[in-house]
């Protein structure tokens, strides 16, 4: 079977979701009756399409989850994991302003897992260039995330892992 990685880790804006939470929407948030989640004018507010499917996959996997995110709406960042029913796959947030890369080093730190044993996705490529310095296996999303972009970045993951067996 191939490897997996021991945490899988998520950027939030245009990669769980087709927004900026800092600009393009206004909270706080609410869902309706209808499940609906809008923000504080009304406005529907969704995930990419197949997120919830990514994240139950890499559960049964035994992936855990991680959120790292630079926006500095940290409280509507986490409403939204939570209206959204996100948060029971993370096992960790990193959600505030600052460095990818200081994001990881907290995520290192408090899970104990190396750098080597996490994939990122994320779609801003300063992103992808600094954690990947790390010795992250990072994956540039183009179009938010979906199963296709999980299956190549696992793809891409296990095939890091047998090139540094190699080593």
């Amino acid at each position: 079977m191939a490897r997996l990685p021991k945490l899988a880790v998520f950027d939030l804006d245009y990669t769980l979701w087709p927004f900026w939470v800092d600009t393009h929407v206004d909270p706080p948030f609410h869902k309706s009756s209808d499940g609906t989640v809008r923000d504080r004018r009304g406005q529907d507010v969704r995930l990419y399409p197949e997120v919830p499917e990514v994240l139950k996959r890499l559960q049964s996997l035994g992936v855990p989850g991680a959120a790292a995110s630079r926006t500095g709406e940290i409280e509507g960042a986490n409403q939204l994991l939570e209206l959204f029913d996100l948060i029971r796959y993370f096992v960790h947030r990193e959600i505030y302003p600052g460095s990818k890369v200081t994001h990881f080093e907290r995520l290192q730190q408090k899970t104990g897992i190396p750098f080597s044993q996490m994939i990122f996705f994320d779609d801003e490529r300063r992103n992808i260039v600094d954690v990947s310095k790390l010795g992250v296996t990072c994956i540039h999303i183009q179009n938010g995330m979906n199963l296709q972009t999980l299956s190549q970045g696992l793809e891409t993951f296990a095939k890091a892992q047998t090139g540094m067996s190699l080593l």
